[in-house]
């Protein structure tokens, strides 16, 4: 293959990464287990380990997940003003029924972007290199 980061033709990248597949080929397991990534593509041999996405998705996850919690804990404070303990018995559980599926798709999807955007680790350049 001329070029290790084309995507095979028909393969959305995010698409294919949302769904817990490889970016590349479409057909590979991307997840070795609930958020760990293969190391290597099964079917087409993508060195997955590269794409490592860090804490890019929990950053997202935590931000929707508490606009949302937040928002609702506020309106409920407002509209009934129930005791603490009924806050916590609510929007705990909320958060992490919201935030444990987003994690994978979220992960998958940053994943696939990178992918298709070529992003790779920033390096520094020597003076020696320019």
């Amino acid at each position: 293959m001329d070029n290790p980061n084309q995507a095979y033709p028909g393969v959305d990248p995010p698409r294919a990464g949302m769904s817990g597949h490889c970016p590349r080929c479409g057909k590979g397991r991307l997840f070795a287990g609930y958020l760990r990534l293969e190391p290597v593509c099964s079917r087409c041999g993508l060195d997955l380990a590269a794409l490592d996405s860090a804490d890019g998705p929990a950053f997202f996850v935590m931000s929707i997940v508490s606009f949302v919690v937040v928002g609702l804990a506020l309106y409920t404070e407002v509209a009934w003003s129930p005791p603490l303990y009924v806050h916590v018995l609510l929007w705990v559980p909320l958060a992490f029924i919201l935030a444990a599926p987003l994690m994978r798709i979220v992960k998958g999807l940053m994943v696939g972007l990178q992918f298709r955007s070529s992003a790779a680790e920033g390096r520094l350049q020597s003076h020696d290199d320019q």
